[in-house]
């Protein structure tokens, strides 16, 4: 094996698994759906056990799409709940590497840096790894699958093609063994990173697997996707230069507080405009508590069942703020200025951009700075109560409206349920 060696590891249908073992079931031997039902019958499936997946029911389906003479049980999800089983399944790994050597990628799904524990243990990486996939399963009753690989790249596709198909769930990749075995693999959407928006640009140039994109002339694959052409090749190659170390490091060039979410049913175009009011408020709140401030923003609608395409833009403000009411009046006026009247709503998504330090914080000649401060220590004081005793303890009277949405949204944890 080279020098370096990555694992990847996935918690097997993480939100289904942690329900089973939470009531004492094997998700092996159980057929058992994560979803809000209250949701309507086309709600998503956030996981489905193994025992549906194998009776080719596909992952992140919708509930209408089960089929009516199959048995299963619905699991209203739990946020909280899983947070905590992961933060279990964290705490085992970091017995056996260090903090500096673990990338977290998702809930349910982490990155490990084997390379200098080989020698410390003095194991091989598959034996680390079959470790830790026992103590997972020993501790928390819950099915890992890992890859390994010379980087983090190979380790993720060892994964998601190889371990997840064989007994063990545990796979191996280098370079020349990635090509071997993969480079002929279809579908090319198996791969990491691969959407089916790139397949079909690849496609148009006759290229349907790794092999067609290794050996394609890169300057027309650099005509098609830019920069991100580079990502294509590198990873046809099996090669993958980003370290751990550099993931650590990274700090992004830029920066924005975004928030956006998808409404429960269709909206009218003043309903929309609440929940908008009440998004813009929850951002600036994140900005106060951060102590920055912002010029740009921007917005996005969806509009339901895809009816037209999103509305929105981006506008840059004459003031760099944190303030409530100069923020709500801009996004209030690009709402008016962008939004169909006409058309049910769907989504809704903000954005402030080019975030700054509140020390550049700048207004104009007409502004009433004892106004500013009194609102600023405002938003403060509200931050200060929420922390303390609750998102819902301080409630704007727009808040409590029928059509309103954030009195809900604080008892979720990424739009659902936390217990």
């Amino acid at each position: 094996m080279d020098n370096q060696i990555y694992m990847c590891i996935d918690l097997k249908t993480f939100f289904a698994s942690c329900e089973c073992v939470h009531r004492g079931l094997d998700p092996f031997e159980t057929n058992l759906v994560v979803a809000d039902p209250s949701r309507g019958n086309g709600a998503i499936c956030l996981a489905i056990s193994p025992k549906l997946k194998s009776q080719g029911i596909r992952n992140r389906c919708r509930i209408y799409e089960i089929p009516k003479n199959i048995d299963y049980i619905t699991a209203v999800p739990k946020m909280r709940m899983y947070m905590e089983y992961a933060a279990r399944i964290y705490e085992i790994y970091l017995k056996y590497v260090s903090k500096e050597d673990i990338h977290v990628y998702s809930i349910d799904e982490s990155f490990l840096n084997l390379t200098p524990y080989l020698k410390l243990y003095n194991k091989t990486s598959y034996e680390i790894a079959n470790h830790i996939k026992d103590d997972v399963l020993k501790t928390t009753g819950i099915t890992a699958t890992i890859g390994l690989g010379t980087n983090m790249y190979l380790a993720k596709i060892a994964m998601d093609i190889i371990a997840k198909h064989v007994d063990t769930h545990i796979a191996y990749l280098d370079q020349k063994k990635y090509r071997q075995e993969l480079w002929h693999h279809k579908p090319l959407t198996d791969f990491w990173q691969i959407g089916r928006g790139t397949e079909k640009r690849l496609a148009k140039h006759g290229i349907e697997d790794m092999y067609g994109i290794a050996h394609f002339p890169e300057e027309v694959l650099y005509k098609e996707f830019g920069i991100n052409a580079k990502y294509l090749i590198d990873h046809a190659w099996g090669k993958e230069p980003t370290t751990m170390e550099e993931i650590h490091g990274y700090e992004p060039v830029s920066k924005s507080v975004s928030n956006s979410q998808v409404l429960f049913e269709d909206y009218n175009y003043k309903d929309a405009y609440l929940v908008l009011k009440e998004m813009v408020e929850i951002n600036v709140l994140t900005l106060s508590s951060r102590h920055l401030v912002t010029n740009l923003i921007s917005l996005r609608i969806g509009y339901s069942k895809d009816i037209q395409p999103p509305t929105g833009g981006a506008r840059k403000i004459n003031q760099t703020t944190n303030v409530y009411s100069i923020l709500l009046k801009e996004f209030c006026a690009l709402y008016k200025d962008t939004t169909r009247r006409d058309t049910p709503i769907r989504t809704l998504a903000i954005s402030f951009g080019n975030i700054k330090e509140e020390k550049f914080e700048q207004y104009d000649l007409f502004t009433d700075f004892d106004e500013i401060e009194g609102e600023k220590n405002v938003q403060l004081a509200l931050l200060d109560i929420k922390s303390k005793y609750g998102k819902n303890a301080v409630l704007r009277g727009m808040n409590l409206c029928e059509k309103a949405t954030t009195r809900k949204r604080n008892t979720l944890i990424g739009g659902h349920n936390a217990y």
